[in-house]
């Protein structure tokens, strides 16, 4: 019994400082300092309505956007409760079949010659919200005539968009596809 009471007190105190105290100081070490990441990165249309995060990918369809990464999860695309790519070799014929369907949709849309890679595959996580900027480069003629504008301008805003390698070695360039609809949609709604 000598043992029971210390062994309690420690247990609540440890209890408030690890699941009380500490993260109460983190989040809110967070907030002033990073408070764009601490609310889950999101981004707003013009309204100021959150429309999504820079960190979970969207899926859009429509010819007026840029289309993302296609998505391997679970339910239905973009599903961040069953993240995860499909576990597919390259040699499954189901997998040679998903990349047939993805190319046949991009030609459909008049997306020819050199389609890179990942407008073709899920990403591992199937939640990547970024592309290539030579995915976003081949869509450029799509956007443009469903929008009614001219390439150079699709371009500037795909190019203003771009993001280079983290730290300037991590990684590789990318475009964020929620970022570039957003300012699509706020020039040619």
């Amino acid at each position: 019994m000598k043992e029971l009471k210390p062994a309690i007190l420690m247990l609540l105190l440890f209890t408030c400082i690890c699941g009380g105290l500490y993260p109460a100081v983190v989040t809110g070490l967070a907030q002033l300092a990073f408070p764009f990441q601490a609310n889950g990165s999101l981004m707003t249309d013009a309204t100021g309505r959150a429309v999504g995060s820079t960190l979970i990918g969207q899926p859009f369809s429509d010819p007026r956007y840029l289309w993302p990464r296609p998505s391997a999860t679970a339910a239905f695309a973009y599903n961040p409760m069953a993240s995860g790519g499909s576990n597919l070799s390259p040699a499954a014929p189901v997998y040679q079949k998903t990349i047939d369907e993805r190319l046949d949709r991009l030609h459909a849309a008049r997306i020819n010659g050199s389609i890179a890679a990942d407008l073709l595959q899920a990403s591992g996580s199937g939640l990547d919200p970024h592309i290539s900027p030579q995915a976003a480069g081949v869509q450029i003629p799509r956007i443009a005539r469903a929008r009614h504008m001219r390439e150079e301008k699709v371009a500037a805003i795909i190019a203003a968009h771009q993001q280079d390698r983290q730290f300037g070695f991590l990684g590789a360039p990318r475009v964020n596809v929620l970022a570039v609809n957003l300012a699509l949609e706020a020039i040619s709604p």
